[in-house]
């Protein structure tokens, strides 16, 4: 918590339960709108006409792209006009997106649309992390994190077979109407119970020049510059995993409505390692965390690796295919929240913009190395694993420069 009573932000009259739950409800809608999906990537194409099979993959990644750059608007919103009404104003929008993507009778229509949602569920986001920094830093702040990520992933666990159930009563546009109406609770839930954290005092006046000189404060602290390349190139790899998972598990393993429950049990495997980051990152700090599951990453993919390609032509069992890739998750679980504590430990004074930039920046490598990793699917996980390692090496190189 802050050193200074006097200049510390009103705090939540939530408990804390209460608090992690909201927050990570505000934070899983984006999950929420990428892995119900899933389970209709192939009914969408077939319905409005793409060309490949792979283009499919383009309503994932027009989402993450809006998600990217809504981030940086979102954040001097943030510090501008408090929290609340940013988080407010990005439901508002992405309800515009549902709407769109509801009526989509075009592929187009239907990217705009997603790219629509991702500008507007940017602010949850956004918002959730600053009040989250407005109250905590430090270990602190990365327990809190843990905590809303455990919760957080549960989202990913059950929303393919949400989706892939919502399929069985109706077409993939339902999957947008429940979409709407999970915004509208959120809004009044958040509206009803979340105090604002952003006194009037402390608000930066929403300029151009503010928000320019902001993200470059936020360029030239070398700690959140390399910390938020690292999380970009780690979440990349899981971009290209999550864009390609319906190919792999129901093209390449036919395992056809099986997918939601394999997808979840890896899931699960983050969730773990959330959890288990709550104690092990005030035992051992951040850092430390970080280097010990990238070299795991790297170590690991470049083992399995050799065996995919040697005996098993890029097509191993999928059994040991799972092995792989929980205990992969289970390292990224472990990166996901201290990496964003890290990027955001020394930005406490500028939160909103900070997250914004953080956000977005790491998500635009995210999207360009994940886009990358799926778009070379070739009916094979070898651009999976590849992928993996690569990120995980140079995530880790990253991770040295800004301890140099």
């Amino acid at each position: 918590m802050n050193a200074d009573p006097a200049s510390s932000p009103p705090q939540t009259s939530l408990g804390f339960v209460e608090f992690v739950a909201l927050m990570a409800a505000a934070m899983s809608l984006a999950a929420l709108s990428i892995d119900a999906m899933l389970p209709a990537l192939g009914d969408i194409g077939r319905e409005l006409g793409t060309v490949r099979e792979n283009d499919a993959q383009l309503v994932v990644s027009l989402f993450l792209l809006g998600f990217a750059v809504g981030q940086v608007a979102w954040g001097p919103f943030a510090d501008s006009f408090g929290r609340k009404f940013t988080l407010l104003s990005g439901l508002a929008l992405y309800l515009v997106g549902s709407f769109v993507c509801f009526q989509a009778e075009s592929f187009p229509l239907m990217l705009a649309g997603r790219l629509i949602q991702g500008l507007g569920v940017a602010s949850p986001r956004i918002v959730s992390i600053a009040i989250i920094r407005d109250q905590f830093e430090g270990r602190q702040m990365a327990r809190v994190m843990s905590f809303i990520m455990a919760v957080f992933v549960i989202v990913p666990i059950i929303a393919p077979a949400f989706g892939q159930t919502l399929l069985l009563f109706g077409s993939w546009r339902l999957l947008f109407g429940i979409f709407g109406l999970f915004a509208i609770v959120l809004a009044l839930w958040f509206s009803l119970r979340q105090p604002e954290t952003l006194p009037v005092d402390r608000r930066v006046p929403f300029s151009l020049r503010n928000t320019v000189r902001g993200i470059g404060h936020v360029l030239r602290v070398k700690s959140a510059f390399a910390y938020t390349i690292a999380a970009g190139l780690v979440f990349g790899s899981f971009i290209g995993y999550l864009s390609s998972a319906q190919q792999i598990f129901q093209v390449q393993y036919q395992l056809g409505k099986l997918f939601p429950v394999y997808f979840g049990v890896l899931a699960v495997a983050i969730g773990v390692a959330s959890i288990a980051n709550t104690g092990l990152v005030i035992r051992h700090g951040m850092r430390r965390l970080v280097g010990w599951s990238l070299r795991g990453v790297l170590v690991l993919s470049l083992g399995f690796l050799v065996l995919v390609v040697l005996p098993a032509d890029g097509h191993p069992p999928v059994w040991a295919l799972m092995a792989y890739l929980l205990v992969v998750f289970f390292g990224i679980g472990l990166l996901f929240g201290n990496m964003n504590a890290l990027a955001m430990e020394e930005l406490g004074d500028i939160a909103g913009v900070g997250a914004g930039v953080v956000g977005s920046l790491s998500m635009l490598i995210s999207i360009a190395c994940g886009t990358a990793v799926s778009q070379s699917y070739n009916g094979t996980v070898l651009p999976l694993i590849v992928g993996f390692a690569v990120l995980a090496g140079a995530a880790l190189a990253t991770t040295r420069w800004a301890a140099s």
